[in-house]
Protein backbone atom coordinates (compact mmCIF):
# COMPACT_ATOMS: atom_id res chain seq x y z
CA UNK A 1 0.00 0.00 0.00
CA UNK A 2 1.39 3.39 -1.02
CA UNK A 3 1.89 6.18 1.50
CA UNK A 4 -0.85 8.28 -0.11
CA UNK A 5 -3.27 5.37 -0.01
CA UNK A 6 -2.35 4.65 3.60
CA UNK A 7 -2.84 8.28 4.60
CA UNK A 8 -6.14 8.37 2.77
CA UNK A 9 -7.28 5.25 4.58
CA UNK A 10 -6.23 6.68 7.94
CA UNK A 11 -8.07 9.89 7.17
CA UNK A 12 -11.21 7.98 6.21
CA UNK A 13 -11.10 5.93 9.42
CA UNK A 14 -10.54 9.10 11.45
CA UNK A 15 -13.55 10.75 9.83
CA UNK A 16 -15.69 7.71 10.68
CA UNK A 17 -14.48 7.82 14.29
CA UNK A 18 -15.17 11.57 14.50
CA UNK A 19 -18.65 11.09 13.06
CA UNK A 20 -19.33 8.26 15.48
CA UNK A 21 -18.23 10.39 18.40
CA UNK A 22 -20.40 13.26 17.18
CA UNK A 23 -23.43 10.96 17.01
CA UNK A 24 -22.65 9.61 20.47
CA UNK A 25 -22.39 13.14 21.88
CA UNK A 26 -25.94 13.85 20.68
CA UNK A 27 -27.54 11.04 22.64
CA UNK A 28 -29.01 11.59 26.08
CA UNK A 29 -31.33 9.69 28.41
CA UNK A 30 -33.82 11.86 30.32
CA UNK A 31 -35.98 10.55 33.16
CA UNK A 32 -39.44 11.73 34.14
CA UNK A 33 -42.00 10.52 36.65
CA UNK A 34 -45.62 9.48 36.80
CA UNK A 35 -48.00 12.39 37.26
CA UNK A 36 -48.62 15.30 34.92
CA UNK A 37 -46.51 18.36 34.09
CA UNK A 38 -46.78 20.58 31.00
CA UNK A 39 -43.59 19.49 29.24
CA UNK A 40 -44.89 15.91 28.90
CA UNK A 41 -46.55 17.18 25.72
CA UNK A 42 -43.11 17.66 24.18
CA UNK A 43 -42.19 14.10 25.07
CA UNK A 44 -45.46 12.71 23.70
CA UNK A 45 -45.35 14.50 20.34
CA UNK A 46 -41.59 14.28 19.89
CA UNK A 47 -41.08 18.06 19.73
CA UNK A 48 -38.43 18.19 22.47
CA UNK A 49 -36.20 15.81 20.56
CA UNK A 50 -36.92 17.45 17.20
CA UNK A 51 -36.22 20.99 18.37
CA UNK A 52 -32.98 20.13 20.16
CA UNK A 53 -31.75 17.98 17.28
CA UNK A 54 -30.61 15.35 19.78
CA UNK A 55 -31.41 11.66 20.01
CA UNK A 56 -33.32 11.74 23.32
CA UNK A 57 -34.52 8.63 25.07
CA UNK A 58 -37.17 9.48 27.65
CA UNK A 59 -37.68 6.95 30.44
CA UNK A 60 -40.50 7.00 32.97
CA UNK A 61 -39.87 6.10 36.62
CA UNK A 62 -42.10 5.68 39.65
CA UNK A 63 -40.02 7.85 42.01
CA UNK A 64 -37.10 10.23 42.32
CA UNK A 65 -35.17 7.60 44.29
CA UNK A 66 -35.38 5.28 41.27
CA UNK A 67 -34.19 8.09 39.01
CA UNK A 68 -31.19 8.82 41.21
CA UNK A 69 -30.28 5.14 41.21
CA UNK A 70 -30.29 5.26 37.40
CA UNK A 71 -28.20 8.45 37.43
CA UNK A 72 -25.69 6.88 39.83
CA UNK A 73 -25.36 3.85 37.54
CA UNK A 74 -24.71 6.08 34.52
CA UNK A 75 -27.92 5.08 32.72
CA UNK A 76 -29.54 8.54 32.97
CA UNK A 77 -28.04 12.01 32.50
CA UNK A 78 -31.04 14.24 33.32
CA UNK A 79 -34.03 13.61 35.53
CA UNK A 80 -37.08 15.29 37.05
CA UNK A 81 -36.91 14.64 40.80
CA UNK A 82 -38.28 15.78 44.13
CA UNK A 83 -36.26 17.76 46.66
CA UNK A 84 -36.06 14.99 49.27
CA UNK A 85 -34.29 12.33 47.15
CA UNK A 86 -32.29 15.21 45.65
CA UNK A 87 -31.05 16.22 49.12
CA UNK A 88 -30.37 12.62 50.12
CA UNK A 89 -28.40 11.84 46.95
CA UNK A 90 -26.16 14.92 46.93
CA UNK A 91 -25.50 14.42 50.63
CA UNK A 92 -23.91 11.13 49.53
CA UNK A 93 -21.73 13.03 47.03
CA UNK A 94 -23.63 12.24 43.85
CA UNK A 95 -22.51 14.93 41.40
CA UNK A 96 -25.69 16.51 40.04
CA UNK A 97 -26.86 20.09 39.53
CA UNK A 98 -30.42 21.39 39.83
CA UNK A 99 -31.08 23.54 36.75
CA UNK A 100 -34.86 24.08 36.48
CA UNK A 101 -37.78 24.01 38.92
CA UNK A 102 -40.46 21.80 37.41
CA UNK A 103 -43.00 22.36 40.22
CA UNK A 104 -43.44 24.16 43.51
CA UNK A 105 -45.36 22.73 46.47
CA UNK A 106 -49.14 22.78 46.26
CA UNK A 107 -52.06 20.35 46.10
CA UNK A 108 -50.40 17.88 43.73
CA UNK A 109 -49.17 15.82 46.69
CA UNK A 110 -51.17 15.15 49.82
CA UNK A 111 -51.81 12.89 52.80
CA UNK A 112 -54.98 10.90 52.12
CA UNK A 113 -56.55 9.07 55.07
CA UNK A 114 -59.56 6.88 55.88
CA UNK A 115 -62.80 8.83 56.51
CA UNK A 116 -62.77 7.95 60.23
CA UNK A 117 -59.56 9.95 60.74
CA UNK A 118 -60.85 13.43 61.56
CA UNK A 119 -57.63 15.16 62.68
CA UNK A 120 -53.95 14.64 63.44
CA UNK A 121 -54.91 13.33 66.88
CA UNK A 122 -56.50 10.31 65.18
CA UNK A 123 -53.22 9.31 63.52
CA UNK A 124 -51.95 7.51 66.63
CA UNK A 125 -51.78 3.77 66.27
CA UNK A 126 -52.37 3.92 62.52
CA UNK A 127 -50.27 2.79 59.54
CA UNK A 128 -49.22 5.14 56.76
CA UNK A 129 -47.09 4.92 53.67
CA UNK A 130 -45.09 6.94 51.13
CA UNK A 131 -42.61 6.20 48.36
CA UNK A 132 -39.09 5.63 49.78
CA UNK A 133 -37.04 8.84 50.30
CA UNK A 134 -39.55 10.80 48.20
CA UNK A 135 -40.74 14.33 48.96
CA UNK A 136 -43.91 12.65 50.18
CA UNK A 137 -41.94 10.44 52.59
CA UNK A 138 -40.11 13.50 53.86
CA UNK A 139 -43.30 15.51 54.29
CA UNK A 140 -45.17 12.64 55.95
CA UNK A 141 -42.44 12.37 58.58
CA UNK A 142 -42.26 16.18 58.86
CA UNK A 143 -46.04 16.43 59.33
CA UNK A 144 -46.00 13.83 62.10
CA UNK A 145 -43.22 15.79 63.80
CA UNK A 146 -45.15 19.05 63.37
CA UNK A 147 -48.05 17.39 65.17
CA UNK A 148 -45.83 16.13 67.98
CA UNK A 149 -45.93 12.52 66.80
CA UNK A 150 -43.13 10.04 66.12
CA UNK A 151 -42.93 6.82 64.11
CA UNK A 152 -43.59 5.04 67.41
CA UNK A 153 -46.98 6.78 67.56
CA UNK A 154 -47.84 6.17 63.91
CA UNK A 155 -46.13 3.54 61.78
CA UNK A 156 -44.65 4.71 58.48
CA UNK A 157 -44.03 2.09 55.79
CA UNK A 158 -42.01 3.05 52.71
CA UNK A 159 -43.14 1.40 49.47
CA UNK A 160 -43.47 2.33 45.77
CA UNK A 161 -46.67 4.07 44.75
CA UNK A 162 -48.21 1.12 42.84
CA UNK A 163 -47.83 -0.98 45.98
CA UNK A 164 -49.35 1.82 48.08
CA UNK A 165 -52.52 1.78 45.99
CA UNK A 166 -52.76 -2.00 46.34
CA UNK A 167 -52.16 -1.80 50.12
CA UNK A 168 -54.84 0.89 50.43
CA UNK A 169 -57.38 -1.21 48.54
CA UNK A 170 -56.60 -4.23 50.74
CA UNK A 171 -57.04 -2.14 53.87
CA UNK A 172 -53.44 -2.70 54.98
CA UNK A 173 -52.77 1.01 55.56
CA UNK A 174 -54.82 3.87 57.00
CA UNK A 175 -53.40 6.57 54.79
CA UNK A 176 -50.59 7.60 52.46
CA UNK A 177 -48.78 10.72 51.28
CA UNK A 178 -48.89 10.42 47.48
CA UNK A 179 -49.05 12.19 44.13
CA UNK A 180 -51.10 11.37 41.04
CA UNK A 181 -52.25 8.99 39.77
CA UNK A 182 -52.15 7.34 43.23
CA UNK A 183 -53.53 10.51 44.85
CA UNK A 184 -56.71 10.44 42.75
CA UNK A 185 -57.10 6.72 43.35
CA UNK A 186 -56.94 7.04 47.14
CA UNK A 187 -59.25 10.07 47.16
CA UNK A 188 -62.05 7.93 45.69
CA UNK A 189 -62.80 6.52 49.15
CA UNK A 190 -60.48 8.56 51.35
CA UNK A 191 -60.05 12.22 52.20
CA UNK A 192 -57.18 14.71 52.13
CA UNK A 193 -55.96 15.51 55.62
CA UNK A 194 -53.14 17.88 54.60
CA UNK A 195 -51.51 18.96 51.32
CA UNK A 196 -47.88 19.32 50.40
CA UNK A 197 -48.33 23.09 50.16
CA UNK A 198 -49.70 23.24 53.71
CA UNK A 199 -46.85 21.15 55.12
CA UNK A 200 -44.40 23.40 53.23
CA UNK A 201 -45.86 26.55 54.78
CA UNK A 202 -45.46 24.95 58.21
CA UNK A 203 -41.71 24.62 57.72
CA UNK A 204 -41.00 21.63 55.46
CA UNK A 205 -40.88 23.05 51.91
CA UNK A 206 -40.46 20.81 48.88
CA UNK A 207 -40.14 21.25 45.15
CA UNK A 208 -39.41 19.25 42.01
CA UNK A 209 -36.45 20.01 39.80
CA UNK A 210 -34.66 18.94 36.67
CA UNK A 211 -31.19 17.75 37.67
CA UNK A 212 -28.24 16.94 35.43
CA UNK A 213 -24.98 15.13 36.06
CA UNK A 214 -22.00 17.41 36.59
CA UNK A 215 -20.07 15.80 33.74
CA UNK A 216 -22.90 16.24 31.24
CA UNK A 217 -23.40 19.85 32.34
CA UNK A 218 -19.75 20.70 31.70
CA UNK A 219 -19.81 19.28 28.19
CA UNK A 220 -23.26 20.27 26.95
CA UNK A 221 -24.12 23.80 28.03
CA UNK A 222 -25.69 24.69 24.68
CA UNK A 223 -28.04 21.70 24.77
CA UNK A 224 -29.08 22.35 28.38
CA UNK A 225 -29.85 26.00 27.67
CA UNK A 226 -31.93 24.97 24.67
CA UNK A 227 -33.72 22.22 26.60
CA UNK A 228 -34.56 24.44 29.57
CA UNK A 229 -35.93 27.09 27.23
CA UNK A 230 -38.08 24.55 25.42
CA UNK A 231 -39.66 22.97 28.49
CA UNK A 232 -40.26 26.41 30.00
CA UNK A 233 -42.39 27.38 27.00
CA UNK A 234 -44.87 24.65 27.92
CA UNK A 235 -45.13 26.06 31.45
CA UNK A 236 -45.63 29.59 30.13
CA UNK A 237 -48.40 28.45 27.80
CA UNK A 238 -50.01 26.43 30.60
CA UNK A 239 -50.04 29.50 32.86
CA UNK A 240 -51.20 31.99 30.23
CA UNK A 241 -53.51 29.93 28.01
CA UNK A 242 -55.65 27.59 30.14
CA UNK A 243 -57.91 26.82 27.19
CA UNK A 244 -54.99 24.97 25.60
CA UNK A 245 -54.94 22.57 28.55
CA UNK A 246 -58.53 21.40 28.97
CA UNK A 247 -59.56 17.75 28.81
CA UNK A 248 -60.62 18.22 25.17
CA UNK A 249 -57.31 19.83 24.13
CA UNK A 250 -54.65 18.13 22.01
CA UNK A 251 -52.12 18.82 24.78
CA UNK A 252 -53.98 16.87 27.43
CA UNK A 253 -54.89 14.08 25.02
CA UNK A 254 -51.20 13.70 24.18
CA UNK A 255 -50.24 13.49 27.87
CA UNK A 256 -52.98 10.94 28.55
CA UNK A 257 -51.80 8.81 25.63
CA UNK A 258 -48.23 8.97 26.94
CA UNK A 259 -48.82 7.99 30.53
CA UNK A 260 -52.31 6.53 30.76
CA UNK A 261 -55.46 7.75 32.46
CA UNK A 262 -58.30 9.63 30.84
CA UNK A 263 -57.91 13.17 29.47
CA UNK A 264 -60.22 14.35 32.26
CA UNK A 265 -57.99 12.75 34.91
CA UNK A 266 -54.81 14.18 33.39
CA UNK A 267 -56.33 17.66 33.15
CA UNK A 268 -57.19 17.44 36.84
CA UNK A 269 -53.71 16.29 37.78
CA UNK A 270 -52.09 19.00 35.70
CA UNK A 271 -54.23 21.75 37.25
CA UNK A 272 -52.52 21.15 40.60
CA UNK A 273 -49.11 22.03 39.13
CA UNK A 274 -47.49 25.06 40.80
CA UNK A 275 -45.62 26.88 38.04
CA UNK A 276 -42.50 28.84 38.98
CA UNK A 277 -41.77 31.54 36.33
CA UNK A 278 -38.28 31.38 34.87
CA UNK A 279 -37.51 34.96 35.88
CA UNK A 280 -38.12 33.93 39.51
CA UNK A 281 -36.15 30.72 39.23
CA UNK A 282 -32.86 32.52 38.60
CA UNK A 283 -33.21 34.64 41.76
CA UNK A 284 -32.44 33.84 45.39
CA UNK A 285 -36.08 32.76 45.73
CA UNK A 286 -35.03 29.56 43.97
CA UNK A 287 -31.85 28.62 42.07
CA UNK A 288 -29.86 31.84 42.33
CA UNK A 289 -27.24 33.28 44.69
CA UNK A 290 -25.59 30.12 45.96
CA UNK A 291 -26.06 29.41 49.65
CA UNK A 292 -28.45 32.37 49.92
CA UNK A 293 -30.82 30.72 47.44
CA UNK A 294 -33.89 28.87 48.65
CA UNK A 295 -33.06 25.68 46.75
CA UNK A 296 -29.66 25.33 48.42
CA UNK A 297 -31.19 26.19 51.79
CA UNK A 298 -34.04 23.72 51.33
CA UNK A 299 -31.61 20.96 50.35
CA UNK A 300 -29.58 21.56 53.49
CA UNK A 301 -32.64 21.76 55.76
CA UNK A 302 -34.09 18.62 54.18
CA UNK A 303 -30.79 16.80 54.59
CA UNK A 304 -30.71 17.83 58.26
CA UNK A 305 -34.18 16.37 58.79
CA UNK A 306 -33.29 13.17 56.92
CA UNK A 307 -30.19 12.73 59.09
CA UNK A 308 -32.28 13.28 62.21
CA UNK A 309 -34.61 10.55 60.94
CA UNK A 310 -31.57 8.32 60.25
CA UNK A 311 -32.30 8.21 56.51
CA UNK A 312 -28.81 9.58 55.71
CA UNK A 313 -25.62 9.75 57.78
CA UNK A 314 -24.16 13.21 57.06
CA UNK A 315 -25.12 16.77 56.13
CA UNK A 316 -22.86 19.03 54.08
CA UNK A 317 -21.90 22.54 55.15
CA UNK A 318 -23.08 23.89 51.79
CA UNK A 319 -25.35 22.65 48.99
CA UNK A 320 -24.70 25.54 46.61
CA UNK A 321 -22.45 23.42 44.37
CA UNK A 322 -25.43 21.19 43.59
CA UNK A 323 -27.46 24.08 42.16
CA UNK A 324 -26.66 25.79 38.85
CA UNK A 325 -28.85 28.64 37.53
CA UNK A 326 -26.71 29.41 34.49
CA UNK A 327 -28.80 27.43 32.00
CA UNK A 328 -32.07 28.94 33.23
CA UNK A 329 -30.48 32.39 33.05
CA UNK A 330 -29.21 31.77 29.51
CA UNK A 331 -32.62 30.42 28.45
CA UNK A 332 -34.32 33.45 29.96
CA UNK A 333 -32.00 35.77 28.05
CA UNK A 334 -32.56 33.92 24.75
CA UNK A 335 -36.33 33.73 25.19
Amino acid sequence: MGIKTLLGTIGLVASFITAAHADEAKKVVIAYQTGAVPYLVGIANGDLAKQTGWDIEFRRFNSGADIFAAIASGDVQLGDVGSSPYAASVSKDLDVKGIYITAGAGDSEALVVRPDIKSAADLKGKKFSAAPVSTDHYQLLAYLKQEGLTEKDAQVIAMPQPQIVAAWKRGDIDGAFVWDPALSELKKDGKVLVTSGEVSKRGAPVFSALVVTGDFAKKNAEFLTKYVGLIDKYYVDFAKNPNNWTASSDNIKAIAKLQGGTPEENAGWLNTTVVVPLQEQVTAAWLGEGDKGSVAKTLKDTAGFLKEQKKITAVKDSYASFVDPQFAAAALASN
